[in-house]
């Protein structure tokens, strides 16, 4: 599955009124995330990703995502289950005379398919087989 959000950020989302996006997804495994910077945002959009009050991207708390005509990409591995499966993301821009769309697009797939077996599974295949 593969999920895209746009962050409409405007003028007046500023670091202390940033836009909101709850980004409703299904359980299982986020192994790509792309953040998508249009032409003209000269690094001034900055973007986080929450899962509830956990800074889920960037990693270093506090960071923020930015680029200028740039497409920030990269490989993850992070589960959700059924029961909380609603990341959420704040973007606000640090100029103030413009808008733009960021774009965020997330992979996600079934456990199954990313780890078809754990090492717990393996080890009670064996056990049955033995």
């Amino acid at each position: 599955m593969f999920y895209s959000y746009e962050l409409a950020v405007t003028a007046a989302h500023t670091v202390t009124n940033p836009k909101v996006v709850e980004m409703e997804l299904t359980a299982g495994i986020i192994h790509q995330v792309d953040v998508l910077f249009p032409d003209d945002c000269d690094h001034n959009i900055r973007v986080q990703v929450f899962d509830a009050s956990f800074q889920l991207w960037p990693s270093n708390r506090n960071g923020t995502i930015r680029g200028d005509a740039t497409v920030i990409s990269f490989r993850d591995f992070y589960e959700l289950k059924s029961d909380n499966n609603i990341l959420t993301a704040y973007a606000w821009w640090e100029d103030t005379s413009t808008a733009q769309s960021v774009f965020v697009q997330i992979g996600l797939l079934p456990r199954a398919i990313m780890q078809p077996f754990s090492l717990a599974e393996l080890l009670r295949a064996v056990q049955k087989g033995a």
